[in-house]
């Protein structure tokens, strides 16, 4: 039997692997292999400032350096090829990536395009001719972004710290409402809580800076899927359409798979579609 395909997946900003456990656990008790990514700086390597524990100190959350500050991209890329290259000696990799995990999947996909299989963008940032996620910023399908909900829960100047510093612990009810539109609509209050603390506060500032489109003679050969988070606040469907757009114009005879979740942008990853979708995707490697 061919080898089955192990799933590598890649987690969004301010986040980790843990953001990924649930899924994991599903998809692996259906028979799959699967390999979840802590980028540097997050997950069991993730920094929380002194000034972020309870009870908080605000002032000095806005001003406490950062290990997170010098982080960049091409240190994202090469830790995501490192776990690639492992997994590739074991089967076809399938490298899946949600949010700003999207950007890593694009210049991977630039660096080793013979080392896998798929790239599956979760309501992923998946820039083509634009350069960075920045640049998507600014333009009128990402109009109906809430992404001002949380960026109000910054704390401190990102250019003078060198990272986004989220204040996901604040007890202000109003932010966590703003927070709770933009990333969780549909979640209880309990689910929202749980979820906020799961986050980490520090994202490098520079990441949305750096140059990740991908580029049609390497990335633009690999198999895509796009899967789109139909109720997303933060990156919504008419962003997510122009990802799209912009890839198979540039890639007309690799056409981008496109399937659809009715989910904000938080998921959660477990979702029974979401299961699904990533089960059928490997279950074409099934050959005798």
């Amino acid at each position: 039997m061919t080898d089955r395909p192990i799933f590598v997946f890649v987690h969004g900003t301010h986040s980790s692997s843990s953001s990924w456990n649930d899924l994991v656990n599903e998809l692996t008790l259906r028979g799959h292999r699967c390999v979840t990514v802590d980028l540097p700086g997050h997950g069991t390597g993730g920094f929380f400032p002194r000034a972020y524990q309870a009870p908080q100190d605000l002032r000095g959350l806005a001003t406490e350096p950062s290990p997170l500050a010098t982080r960049t991209l091409d240190e994202y890329v090469d830790h995501t090829i490192a776990v690639v290259r492992r997994a590739s000696e074991h089967g076809p990799v399938i490298l899946v990536g949600a949010s700003q995990g999207g950007v890593t999947l694009s210049r991977v996909g630039n660096a080793v395009p013979e080392l896998l299989e798929r790239l599956v963008y979760v309501s992923a940032y998946c820039c083509v001719d634009l350069p960075s996620m920045a640049a998507y910023f600014a333009t009128p399908e990402n109009g109906d972004s809430l992404v001002d909900q949380v960026t109000k829960a910054v704390v401190g100047d990102p250019a003078v710290l060198g990272v986004a510093r989220v204040n996901w612990r604040t007890a202000d009810p109003g932010l966590i409402a703003g927070i709770k539109e933009c990333l969780a609509a549909g979640f209880t209050d309990d689910a929202t809580h749980n979820l906020l603390n799961h986050f980490q506060p520090d994202e490098p500032a520079a990441i949305p800076l750096a140059d990740a489109r991908g580029h049609a003679d390497t990335w633009g050969r690999i198999p895509r899927t796009y899967v789109r988070f139909t109720a997303d606040r933060l990156i919504p469907p008419a962003l997510q359409n122009r990802f799209i757009t912009e890839a198979d114009r540039l890639t007309p005879d690799n056409p981008t798979d496109i399937r659809d979740v009715p989910a904000p942008h938080a998921g959660p990853m477990s979702r029974p579609e979401l299961v699904a979708i990533l089960d059928s995707l490997a279950s074409p490697s099934e050959q005798s």
